[in-house]
C-alpha cells in the first residue's frame, strides 16, 4: 500500500443510472479533481455515467442495476477490482457500501460515504472509514473511524469578469422569484412546495427546475389549484448560476436530503436559502430562514414570512455566505477526503 506519493483510487457508484442527483455529481467532482491532482482514478458504475468523467479517470461499466445480493455484479465487481488493485476502495452510498463489504481479500483500504440518512448503515460497518457529508449525518454513524467532509463546489467569480452561459429557459420578470431545482421525485415533496406557494400568496412567481416521473402529476396539480401564471416546471436546467444571481430565494421542500447540493450552490452565488428541517442545513442557514416541518403549513408560512422582507432576509444570510464559500470548496473536500485517504493507509501499515 502507497500512503505517501500517488494513489490509485477505485470510486464505486451503485445507482442505476436513471438519474444524476447530488452524489453523482459529488462523485463525478471528486473524481475529476483527484485525478487532476496525480492520482490514478477509477470509476465503477453504471454505462449511462461514462460520458460524466473527464479523461484521465478510467470509467468501468458495472452492472448496478441489479440486485445487490446479484452473483453477477459481485463477480464483476471482483474481477474489476483484482485488475486494478487499488490503494483505496471508495463506495459512495449504502448499496456501494454493501458491495464492497461483501467483497472477500480486498488488499486495499475500504471507505464509504454516506449521503442520507437512512434506517440501516450495516453496509458501511465492515469499512475501515465512513465519511458523513454533514454533522446530522456523522452524528448517526456508529463507527470507531468516522470523518465529516462537506460537499463542495468549485468557487464562484465575485470579480463580474467570469462569462456567464446563458440559461436554458427565460427567467420570469415578476418578483419574488421563488426558486426550487432537483428530480421531480416524491422525496423533493414538490407537491407540497406548489401547495405551500398557492397558501402563501406572496405575488411573483415560483420556478421548479428538474425533470422526473411526477411531472405529469405536478402539472395536473397546478392546474386544480389555479396557479399556472405564477407556478413554473420549464424543465433541466444546464446553468444554475443566472437563476440563483436573479431569484430572491432558493427554496429546498425535501422530507430528507444528505447535505443539498443546491444549498452549496445558492449560498456560494450569494442567493439565501429556505429550507426545511433536512439534514445539513441548521450547520449553514439562521433559524428563521429553516421551517418547523415540512408540512404545507409550515413551508407556507416560512415562505410569507421571509419573503415578505427580503432584504431582512438577505441580511441574516451574509454569514451563511461567507461559511460557505469558506468551507464549501471543492478545493476543502478533495484535500480533507485525501488527507482520509492517507490517513487510514498509514494506520493499517502500523496495524500490519
Amino acid at each position: 500500500m502507497n500512503a505517501q506519493g500517488p494513489l490509485t483510487i477505485a470510486l464505486i457508484i451503485a445507482t442505476p443510472g436513471t438519474g444524476w442527483g447530488g452524489m453523482e455529481t459529488h462523485t463525478a467532482d471528486l473524481a475529476n479533481a483527484l485525478s487532476t491532482r496525480g492520482h490514478t482514478v477509477h470509476v465503477l458504475a453504471h454505462s449511462q455515467y461514462s460520458e460524466r468523467f473527464a479523461s484521465p479517470v478510467c470509467f468501468h461499466p458495472l452492472p448496478v442495476q441489479l440486485g445487490r445480493r446479484n452473483p453477477w455484479l459481485h463477480y464483476r465487481l471482483r474481477r474489476l477490482l483484482r485488475s486494478i488493485h487499488p490503494d483505496i476502495v471508495h463506495a459512495q452510498g449504502n448499496k456501494a457500501a454493501n458491495l464492497i463489504s461483501s467483497a472477500r481479500h480486498l488488499n486495499s483500504a475500504t471507505v464509504g460515504t454516506l449521503h442520507g440518512t437512512k434506517r440501516s448503515h450495516k453496509g458501511f460497518e465492515r469499512l475501515d472509514g465512513v465519511i458523513g457529508v454533514s454533522r446530522d449525518i456523522t452524528d448517526t454513524i456508529a463507527h470507531a473511524n468516522a470523518r465529516l467532509i462537506h460537499n463542495g463546489l468549485p468557487p464562484v467569480d465575485t470579480s463580474g469578469e467570469e462569462k456567464t452561459e446563458a440559461p436554458t429557459f427565460e427567467i420570469p420578470a415578476d418578483r419574488p422569484l421563488l426558486l426550487a431545482a432537483g428530480r421531480l421525485e416524491p422525496v423533493k415533496q414538490f407537491d407540497r412546495l406548489i401547495r405551500a406557494w398557492a397558501r402563501a400568496d406572496c405575488g411573483g412567481s415560483l420556478v421548479i427546475l428538474g425533470d422526473g416521473s411526477q411531472r405529469a402529476q405536478l402539472g395536473t396539480l397546478i392546474q386544480e389549484l389555479d396557479v399556472s401564471d405564477h407556478v413554473l416546471l420549464p424543465g433541466h436546467e444546464l446553468h444554475m448560476k443566472p437563476w440563483l444571481q436573479a431569484a430572491t430565494a432558493c427554496i429546498i421542500s425535501s422530507s430528507r436530503e444528505g447535505f443539498p447540493y443546491i444549498m452549496v450552490e445558492a449560498l456560494m452565488a450569494g442567493c439565501p436559502v429556505l429550507s426545511t428541517p433536512v439534514s445539513g442545513v441548521g450547520e449553514f442557514l439562521p433559524e428563521q430562514s429553516i421551517a418547523a416541518s415540512d408540512r404545507v403549513e409550515d413551508i407556507a408560512t416560512l415562505v410569507r414570512t421571509n419573503l415578505r422582507s427580503p432584504m431582512v432576509m438577505r441580511d441574516s444570510q451574509n454569514g451563511s455566505f461567507l461559511w460557505a464559500r469558506e468551507q464549501l470548496s471543492l478545493e476543502a473536500m478533495v484535500s480533507k477526503t485525501e488527507a482520509f485517504y492517507r490517513d487510514l493507509l498509514a494506520s493499517m501499515s502500523t496495524a500490519r
